[in-house]
């Protein structure tokens, strides 16, 4: 699809929206377009650049923490820094506690899931071009937070920890009490309490992953639009600006889903009777 000239963007625009897959009860790429009558479709392209920019992230903040100096810091380490004082910054003033594990943790959310989305402002047909004319895949699609399922896995992550540390915390029957006494605090209201508490809890997650995933989706469409819609000598004019303001948005997108998190765990981190 990369190498012909879009005749038909609605196929060039549908052809970018697929993904790389592989049906695990044939281990067999699934070819674009096809139904699979199994259900263990995995997307192939998402997991493994979600993978290759996780490791890229924990090599180069392991290298860096490596060679790091006392004296006058270099511009990539002076730079870890103000990404180390901004996270600390943040989970000091949001997150009531003592807890060795947030601060890493929202480390490493903000630049994995940064990275993921800045997959996003590479151009759409790079890639796709390369795996076409040097492996021979029949799709590829490079941004990982647009891929729904990444972001869900991201998001029941942080939804078995806020369990753990409710369960931790509170202990199990602290936490059956939140969920059964709020927000009214009468035996007649138990069940109801539980149906508002209960579906509260699970919305954390979903609406965690399904931000990141809307937002990134998105602003990916716009890209493939953008791609398959204008003549190419009209694109700049659309692509550089939208690209311009899409910084902001992978940033933000990215910053969101942290704070979120240690806003969760920091809910789940509190007593009850506080």
């Amino acid at each position: 699809m990369v190498l012909e000239k879009i005749s038909n963007p609605q196929k060039y625009i549908s052809h970018h929206l697929n993904h790389l897959q592989i049906d695990l009860s044939s281990f067999k790429i699934v070819e674009p377009g096809e139904i699979s009558p199994h259900y263990w479709i995995l997307n192939i392209d998402s997991i493994f650049f979600s993978l290759v920019l996780g490791s890229f992230f924990l090599g180069l903040f392991y290298l860096i923490g490596k060679k790091i100096t006392i004296g006058v810091p270099g511009k990539l380490q002076a730079f870890i820094e103000l990404i180390f004082d901004f996270i600390s910054s943040n989970v000091k003033s949001m997150f009531q506690g003592n807890n060795s594990l947030i601060a890493p943790l929202s480390l490493t959310i903000f630049i994995w899931v940064f990275l993921m989305n800045l997959m996003d402002l590479v151009p759409i047909d790079f890639l796709p071009f390369i795996s076409k004319k040097v492996f021979d895949l029949p799709a590829m699609r490079i941004v990982p937070s647009a891929d729904i399922n990444i972001t869900l896995s991201m998001s029941l992550g942080v939804f078995v920890l806020i369990l753990f540390y409710s369960i931790k915390i509170k202990g199990f029957s602290g936490f059956l009490k939140e969920l059964t006494l709020q927000p009214f605090n009468h035996p007649v209201f138990f069940i109801f309490n539980f149906i508002l508490e209960f579906v509260s809890l699970l919305s954390k997650p979903i609406s965690l992953g399904l931000r990141l995933f809307g937002n990134m989706y998105a602003g990916e469409m716009i890209f493939i639009l953008i791609a398959g819609l204008l003549p190419w000598w009209s694109q700049c004019f659309l692509n550089v600006p939208w690209a311009i303001f899409h910084i902001l948005i992978i940033t933000l997108q990215a910053f969101i889903f942290m704070v979120l998190t240690i806003v969760y765990l920091s809910m789940a981190s509190q007593s009850h009777e506080n």
